[in-house]
């Protein structure tokens, strides 16, 4: 609508102050061409919107545009001649001069307004493509970050559940409370489920919980010394540190006798929140067996939560096994 009052503003004015038709006269002329342009406009528009492809598409315009101003031409030709020409043969004769011009007006008008309609849709269907696959993406994405949080319970809870069945017999008081805190452990990993980032804070509470069930299957023997360096509003996706210190737990205390020391160094240095977990680690007690889901499956969780395949470390250092893990922090 602004392209063409504009363009019939300016017909108008050069019908007026250079050509020098009457008033009434410019009025009726330029009545009708903005008429009929806007019924041409319209169908033309509407025609390429309706196309079912987007194949050809601007070829299609292009011959949208010739057939519509054809159909312009014609029809102004037929009113304007019928209205003012039969009665003002001055105007008559400069209109047959004129219709080239306005021919040619009118198809550079109507070319430009179906290259524009066929472009943008074009431009509407790409992005609506994709948007599909960026939906698809992140469901694809979702739904391995559930997988693999769902993949890293069972273990520690077929561990839990052959402790209680061991402690039935011996000791059923420590059975009764592992199952207390195994069933309080588990009801708070459903709440936490749908969450993708937590403050530290709460994932410790979380571990400490974890750690209850697990005092429960080692005795004295397991020690966990945490020592934290950070603010209230380091943040952390959850269900990650508790695999950690599964991994920590399997490799300190399977095969060793006597008390073991688990350390947990949590410190957020600039934009990063670094945990590292330090166990003892001696190779000659370790079975080969396993399938080494949990590190891995915490590896690739991360590469899906921030796109980086930097932020998992392991190491050995004699008969120290160390495993940083760090987390970028978005609001600094």
């Amino acid at each position: 609508m602004p392209l063409l009052l504009s363009v019939f503003g300016l017909h108008a004015y050069f019908m007026a102050h250079v050509a020098g038709v009457n008033n009434s006269i410019m009025l009726k002329d330029t009545a009708t061409g903005m008429i009929s342009m806007g019924a041409c406009m319209w169908g033309m528009l509407f025609l390429i919107n309706a196309y079912p492809t987007k194949v050809a598409i601007l070829f299609y315009s292009f011959i949208l545009s010739v057939f519509f101003t054809t159909t312009n031409i014609i029809t102004d030709w037929f009113i304007l001649k019928t209205w003012i020409g039969s009665s003002n043969s001055s105007y008559n004769n400069w209109l047959h001069h004129t219709i080239t011009i306005r021919a040619l007006v009118d198809f550079l008008i109507l070319l430009l307004v179906a290259i524009y309609a066929a472009l943008k849709k074009r431009v509407l269907s790409i992005e609506e493509k994709y948007n599909h696959q960026a939906d698809a993406a992140t469901l694809l994405r979702e739904a391995e970050l559930f997988k693999l949080r769902q993949q890293l319970q069972p273990h520690f809870l077929y561990n839990s559940l052959n402790s209680i069945s061991a402690l039935i017999m011996i000791q059923p008081d420590n059975a009764q409370e592992m199952i207390g805190k195994l069933s309080e452990f588990l009801r708070s990993s459903v709440k936490r489920e749908a969450l993708d980032i937590i403050p530290i804070a709460e994932e410790l509470t979380y571990i400490q919980a974890y750690l209850a069930i697990e005092s429960i299957r080692f005795g004295d023997r397991l020690q966990v010394q945490f020592e934290k360096e950070y603010t209230d509003d380091a943040t952390v996706p959850p269900f990650l540190m508790q695999p950690i210190l599964e991994n920590a737990i399997k490799y300190g205390l399977y095969g060793k006798t006597g008390n073991v020391t688990i350390t947990m160094h949590i410190v957020l240095h600039e934009s990063m929140l670094i945990i590292t977990v330090t166990n003892p680690y001696d190779a000659q007690t370790q079975s080969s067996t396993g399938t080494g889901f949990g590190l891995e499956g915490i590896r690739r969780r991360l590469y899906l939560l921030y796109a980086r395949t930097d932020l998992l470390e392991t190491k050995k250092d004699g008969e120290l096994f160390t495993t940083i893990l760090k987390i970028p922090q978005s609001y600094v």
